[in-house]
């Protein structure tokens, strides 16, 4: 069933691939950027270098004017650069041109100064500019420029073969993890899919297939459940059982009551007697099912001192139609001095009527039941009930 929520596995890949990403992009970021410093420090050096090479063939000539001491070819071998177009001017330090070309930008700076770097746009070229400024024979500047297509080139060849695997490596690493985190989820789609086809009956184990701790441990909390569930299901069956054998007692005390009611055995008295009790038994039994699931199972019970004699001999005065005139021997071992027990009275009676019940019902006529009560110890009586019958087969035994 879909509820627009994304998979856990979605979630996952994402929680993992995008800090990947941004990770590789803010890497990416400082790769350029040192790639970009280095590559300019590169070639900010050669175009240095050609402008002290420039500047050593400045001269003073006898007219003490300055003159550049270099013919056109040897400018060019100088200057020369298979992929680059270089530029070069020679200033007095007032701006007045001494040789090469005029329009070079010329900064507005100091008449003496360290190297200064630039960007100029000289004939619709973007160009990188070094002016250094010289002292003797007099104060002159020389201005170098290139263009930058070599530069740039080189730039992006950088970032291809540097990025290009990254991003590769990236991928691979994404898919990766896609096929490792699928793999890692799947028990819990084989949990969820073994509990959804499942009948309402089935409360077995679930077999545990994880590959992780984490889902093992999840397959573990839901056995556990199951076994609860189980549990409860177990009790509940077995209290509708003790239920209904609860109420069989008093209504076939009831049952017995009217037969001997009918026969002329017992008068009217005895009987509203013994069924005002008996209903009294099946309300108080109708109160404590109501109470079973709202209150402790302890607070059901009414513990206090007890004497077992007079309980046990109203339990067989009771049932004394089920044995009475069936040729049964009823033989009891009740002591008189008996002591008192802590105990439910309502409930220790149904106890015995329950015995009691079960011995007369499946004792054939003429056979024997017995009830006794022995003072084992100190602190315990011990309480039995036995008979000739034939008793439960040995293959229904639990």
């Amino acid at each position: 069933m879909s509820s627009g929520l994304p998979s856990l596995q979605a979630r996952l890949v994402s929680r993992v691939i995008f800090p990947l990403a941004v990770m590789w992009f803010a890497g990416t970021l400082v790769i350029t950027g040192v790639s970009r410093y280095f590559t300019q420090k590169a070639f900010d050096r050669a175009l240095l270098d050609n402008a002290y090479a420039v500047a050593s063939h400045v001269r003073l000539g006898s007219d003490n004017e300055l003159s550049l001491g270099l013919s056109s070819n040897e400018t060019e071998t100088l200057l020369f650069d298979r992929d680059e177009v270089l530029f070069l001017a020679v200033f007095h330090a007032d701006g007045r041109l001494i040789a090469g070309h005029s329009k070079l930008y010329l900064p507005t700076s100091e008449p003496i100064h360290p190297p200064v770097f630039t960007e100029l746009i000289l004939q619709g070229q973007q160009l990188r500019a070094v002016v250094i400024a010289r002292a003797g024979p007099m104060p002159f500047k020389v201005v170098i420029a290139q263009t930058t297509k070599s530069q740039d080139q080189l730039f992006r060849a950088l970032l291809l073969y540097s990025i290009g695997p990254q991003l590769m490596l990236l991928l691979a690493l994404a898919l990766w993890l896609k096929r490792a985190i699928t793999e890692d989820v799947r028990p819990l789609s084989a949990l969820a899919a073994s509990l959804n086809d499942r009948d309402e009956h089935d409360l077995e184990p679930i077999p545990d297939k994880s590959r992780t701790l984490e889902i093992r441990r999840l397959g573990h909390a839901v056995n556990a459940l199951l076994l609860r569930i189980s549990r409860t299901v177990q009790s509940q069956r077995e209290f509708a059982g003790n239920v209904a054998h609860e109420l069989r007692t008093p209504l076939t005390a009831s049952k017995l009551a009217l037969q001997s009611l009918n026969l002329g055995q017992i008068d009217q008295v005895r009987f509203r007697d013994v069924l005002g009790r008996r209903l009294d038994d099946i309300e108080q039994l109708s109160k404590d099912l109501l109470e079973v699931g709202t209150t402790r199972w302890e607070a059901l019970f009414n513990p206090q001192r007890l004497a077992l004699g007079p309980v046990a001999a109203e339990a067989i005065l009771e049932l004394e139609k089920l044995w009475v005139g069936r040729g049964l021997e009823l033989i009891t071992d009740i002591p008189t001095d008996l002591p008192d027990v802590y105990a439910d009275r309502r409930r220790m009676r149904q106890v015995l009527l329950n015995l009691l019940e079960n011995a007369f019902k499946f004792t054939p006529d003429g056979g024997q039941v017995n009830l006794t009560i022995l003072h084992r110890t100190s602190q315990w009586l011990q309480v039995s009930v036995c008979d000739s019958g034939p008793g439960i087969p040995r293959d229904e035994q639990e």
